[in-house]
């Protein structure tokens, strides 16, 4: 690993959130640190980019450190695009971290996760990403977790076939003297009940709020899930190639008429 290596910083709870905070506080020890992250909350925003309106950047504060930081009005896709491509231009990052977020990205999760999102928007422009949650809502610190990411840094940037990979770790929100190990894992599955909570704006019209529980379903001892839930620290190597091959060859097979 290079003594000044570049690591990007971002995340979907935006800029002023404490995990953020924490993660690249410890990233400073491994290079040089630049935070490019939504200016609120951008929770749940899946992979959307902005299209259709302009984009401001601002140069923040960042907690009274001395790391250069800059907030986004968008996406957090949009923040490591622009952070690559403008904000690093003259010399790309080595690696992307999106974290640490306050809460779990799990199983299918990931699919609607603006921290994974930006970790595959940085896989997608070739550059290694890691995006790191806390397994639950309930955590109460996350220095452990970014002392964690930290100490995985070296084996990410030597690895030259991870650099279209995103690595996805949940962290137990337990004590490190609780955590049980590490666990490679594939994604599990989440499902939840959903309700749709109707309210009515002054003119009488229906508005709705989306909310839900988890279900508790059987999984796959090789998933996420199940190592979050034994107090694992979870690792899954995910990509942005959706492709079902299996069903690639059988569709192969099919007689199409034109």
């Amino acid at each position: 690993m290079r003594k000044y290596m570049r690591i990007l910083v971002t995340n979907d709870d935006g800029i002023f959130a404490e995990g953020i905070y924490k993660l690249a506080k410890h990233m400073q020890s491994n290079g040089e640190v630049i935070v490019v992250a939504p200016d609120s909350e951008r929770s749940a925003s899946g992979h959307a980019i902005t299209m259709h309106s302009p984009l401001t950047v601002k140069k923040v504060n960042f907690f009274n450190t001395e790391i250069e930081a800059y907030s986004v009005n968008g996406t957090p896709a949009d923040c490591v695009k622009i952070g690559v491509e403008v904000l690093c231009k003259t010399q790309k990052p080595d690696l992307v971290i999106s974290g640490i977020n306050n809460g779990p990205n799990l199983g299918t999760d990931v699919i609607y996760s603006g921290t994974v999102s930006a970790a595959v928007e940085s896989a997608i422009l070739d550059i290694p990403s890691i995006a790191v949650s806390m397994g639950s809502y309930e955590s109460s610190q996350f220095d452990d977790a970014a002392q964690f990411i930290s100490s995985i840094l070296k084996k990410m940037i030597e690895s030259s076939s991870l650099h279209n990979i995103i690595i996805n770790v949940n962290y137990p929100a337990k004590p490190k003297s609780e955590i049980k190990g590490v666990k490679i894992t594939t994604l599990g599955t989440r499902r939840y009940d959903n309700a749709f909570i109707e309210r009515k704006d002054p003119w009488g019209n229906s508005y709705y709020w989306i909310s839900g529980t988890v279900r508790d379903i059987k999984q796959d001892v090789e998933s996420d899930i199940a190592a979050i839930n034994k107090n694992y620290i979870s690792i899954t190597p995910i990509h942005f190639d959706l492709t079902h091959f299996k069903h690639f060859e059988e569709l192969k097979k099919w007689d199409f008429h034109i």
